[in-house]
């Protein structure tokens, strides 16, 4: 009786390989065509494929004083709008007006020094890369509807 012969280790590998395929993977795949597919949900309720509602828009407030902090580390609110400003690593519209040497021409609020230092702590001449892109922390003042539920009171010492 002739037997199959495997000369070379790669076509062993090749047959173990279809042999565990054939055991393992059939049965899953008989499994997965049964049942329903899972239906995946945003947090708020939306399928993951589907596009972002359209909505009513955020409306940003107009140039106004600033709103007070909520906790000590929170990075101020910006109190004008910012639609069309551009902040890429080559240009940062943020920085007409906010620059300590443009600050007390245009009334604007200058960049903290905390800006101007390395995580190492060591100071800059420029604002550091880490804090150049201001929207990371800063974002504008709206009057948008909160999208959940919040009981969040200020701390103590912020009232």
């Amino acid at each position: 009786m002739n037997k199959p012969t495997f000369n070379s280790a790669r076509l062993r590998a090749a047959a173990l390989a279809l042999c565990l395929a054939q055991t393992f993977l059939a049965p899953v795949a008989a499994v997965a065509a049964s049942e329903p597919p899972i239906k995946l949900m945003s947090l708020r309720g939306a399928e993951i494929n589907a596009s972002d509602p359209e909505g009513d828009g955020t409306r940003y407030g107009r140039d106004q004083p600033p709103l007070p902090r909520d906790f000590v580390q929170q990075p101020p609110l910006i109190p004008h709008t910012i639609k069309g400003y551009t902040v890429t690593k080559n240009f940062n519209k943020c920085l007409d007006c906010h620059a300590w040497a443009r600050a007390k021409e245009t009334g604007a609020t200058k960049i903290s020094v905390t800006h101007f230092k390395t995580r190492d702590g060591e100071e800059l001449s420029s604002v550091s890369p880490r804090r150049y892109f201001c929207n990371q922390c800063h974002v504008p003042q709206s009057d948008a509807k909160p999208l959940v539920g919040n009981t969040f009171k200020p701390g103590t010492g912020m009232r």
